[in-house]
């Protein structure tokens, strides 16, 4: 995979994500999370599960057990989820972009080419 297309489909996955955080679905989620976690792996290489817990994406500050969550808790999950690891996204585009870190994946030459396929809501844009 190319460095334009990693940037181009991180880019879209960060769109994606700003849409949960307005219209927010667990089965959107779902998807958006086995995307997110696949382009990762592809771009930086698999994460052992020391990062994975330092990361807490994915992990509710108020867990609801015992019950299935209610429409508002589910929301507010999806939400909290979907901030959290669109700030991963964003940070992944940040390395690239402006470190000029080379991907794990990438078959073009490391840190060259104009970073493409940014839209105006990600340029420039980090990790809260």
């Amino acid at each position: 995979m190319t460095r334009t297309e990693l940037i181009a489909r991180t880019a879209q996955l960060i769109d994606e994500g700003v849409r949960l955080e307005a219209n927010p679905s667990l089965g959107a989620l779902r998807t958006w999370l086995k995307l997110s976690d696949d382009l990762l792996s592809t771009a930086w290489g698999s994460m052992d599960r020391y990062h994975l817990s330092w990361l807490q994406v994915g992990r509710p500050t108020s867990i609801v057990r015992g019950r299935p969550m209610r429409d508002d808790e589910a929301a507010a999950y999806v939400r909290e989820v979907a901030t959290a690891k669109t700030a991963v996204l964003r940070m992944s585009l940040d390395a690239v972009d402006r470190l000029r870190m080379p991907f794990v994946g990438e078959t073009d030459e490391p840190g060259t080419g104009p970073a493409r396929g940014l839209s105006e809501s990600n340029r420039g844009r980090s990790a809260p």
